[in-house]
């Protein structure tokens, strides 16, 4: 994806945005200008907290993700005898949605950062699962005996052909997870607690009815996901180099 096409996109919802909020003319839609506005004011206040405390949250819980599920996904995919184990519990935990669990989670580990982070954890975990598993088991046979032929034992071939070869679906799983766990964020923050991007949003916008700073939530809880989105592109083009050689 180019630079500029990027640009163009964002100001093209720019304008979309500005026509909006003319043809709206009512407080709950301001113009983007007057969101501008605020959003830099709004940084030399409390917000750039508030965006610390939620960039804490997501890395942590997208880190401790990657940590667990990407070696448990070379592990399984990596042996016959761990898929055929392993692949019933995947194929039913997998579907569920983990939203659902938000509530259970907070019961068992209380209202703070722990809990939010498990949560998004729960989230990023099985993707990350299934798409590392998915590739490290579908790596040709035959590649595998002729390493195994030249004297390579398990180790090495966790290290130098499961993980270069799923280290693509490890990204792919975090690209196509950021939006999910920006979401959740979001949904773990309106309660029981005083600060992140979630509970400034709807302070300013429910409480205070100041829907200028609501929008201006709204765009730095985007560029969180744009700047980790940007982020994961960053490291596949550093990391997995090969992909993109014409």
């Amino acid at each position: 994806m180019k630079r500029r096409d990027v640009l163009f996109a964002a100001m093209a919802l720019f304008v979309l945005w500005q026509a909006a909020a003319m043809i709206v003319d009512l407080p709950i839609l301001p113009p983007p200008l007057e969101v501008l506005g605020v959003f830099f004011r709004e940084l030399h206040r409390d917000m750039l907290i508030h965006f610390a405390v939620s960039l804490w949250r997501v890395t942590a819980g997208m880190a401790l993700s990657v940590l667990v599920a990407a070696p448990a996904g070379l592990a399984i995919g990596g042996s016959r005898k761990l898929n055929r184990f392993f692949s019933p519990f995947i194929y039913l935990l997998y579907p569920i949605p983990k939203v659902v669990l938000v509530p259970v989670v907070i019961l068992f580990l209380g209202i703070g950062d722990v809990a939010k982070i498990a949560i998004l954890f729960l989230i990023l975990f099985f993707q990350i699962l299934v798409l590392v598993r998915d590739q490290a088991s579908g790596l040709a046979p035959q590649l595998i005996q002729s390493l195994r032929s030249l004297g390579a034992g398990r180790r090495a071939l966790f290290r130098f052909v499961y993980l270069p070869a799923s280290l693509p679906a490890i990204l792919t799983a975090l690209r196509q997870s950021i939006g999910t766990a920006v979401a959740v964020l979001y949904i773990t923050e309106l309660s029981a607690t005083k600060y992140g991007l979630g509970y400034y949003i709807y302070y300013k916008g429910s409480t205070l009815l100041d829907y200028p700073a609501m929008y201006a939530g709204v765009i730095a809880m985007s560029l969180l996901g744009l700047g980790m989105y940007f982020s994961v592109d960053w490291l596949e083009r550093k990391w997995c180099s090969w992909k993109f050689v014409s």
